[in-house]
């Protein structure tokens, strides 16, 4: 949905959960959950992170290159915030990776540790695809998920995604081709 101003904004309630843009006010919020985050807890758990580059200035910057890409149609980012009081949780971003005949996207997904075991990650999630099929009219949405992230592919299969496959070799990190597993669902 675009604002007459020309931004990008999508906002949807859960029972607990507002899914929604980043915004410049949301700043402070940001940064004090990035910084209040545990030790990492498992291998793909950041834990803690440097923010000491993350200043006004960048965030902004960060804000509008979001905006900028959700114009675009590359991809779809959406803070997570408790209804209750607007405590920012995380992060949930859909990429478009193709259009046209297949309607086809990738989720990404994360909550702060400190607030993991709490059903925030699966509540996120299921409104976030809500948003994928409803509003940004996906048909297909893939996770892409380490062989040994149980907790990413439990929370996948907590929101009625399927696993489809291993793709082998499918994407570079830490300096080497990794395997994936592919889990999806399409919409109703």
């Amino acid at each position: 949905m675009l604002l007459s101003d020309g931004r990008f904004d999508i906002v949807l309630e859960t029972e607990r959960l507002v899914i929604r843009p980043l915004k410049t006010q949301d700043y402070k919020n940001w940064l004090n959950e990035f910084e209040n985050r545990q030790p990492s807890q498992h291998r793909h758990d950041e834990g803690k992170v440097d923010m000491s580059e993350c200043t006004f200035e960048w965030f902004v910057k960060l804000v509008d290159n979001h905006q900028e890409l959700a114009l675009t149609d590359i991809a779809h980012v959406f803070g997570v915030f408790k209804k209750e009081d607007g405590t920012h949780l995380g992060m949930v971003d859909f990429s478009t990776l193709a259009r046209g005949d297949f309607q086809w996207g990738r989720i990404g997904y994360t909550i702060h540790n400190q607030y993991w075991r709490k059903g925030y990650g699966k509540e996120a999630v299921k409104g976030a695809l809500n948003i994928a099929f409803e509003h940004l009219a996906f048909h297909r949405i893939e996770a892409h998920i380490n062989l040994d992230n149980t907790a990413s592919m439990n929370l996948a299969e907590s929101v009625g995604m399927g696993l489809e496959c291993v793709r082998k070799g499918f994407i570079y990190e830490n300096e080497e081709w990794t395997d994936h597993l592919v889990y999806y669902i399409n919409s109703k």
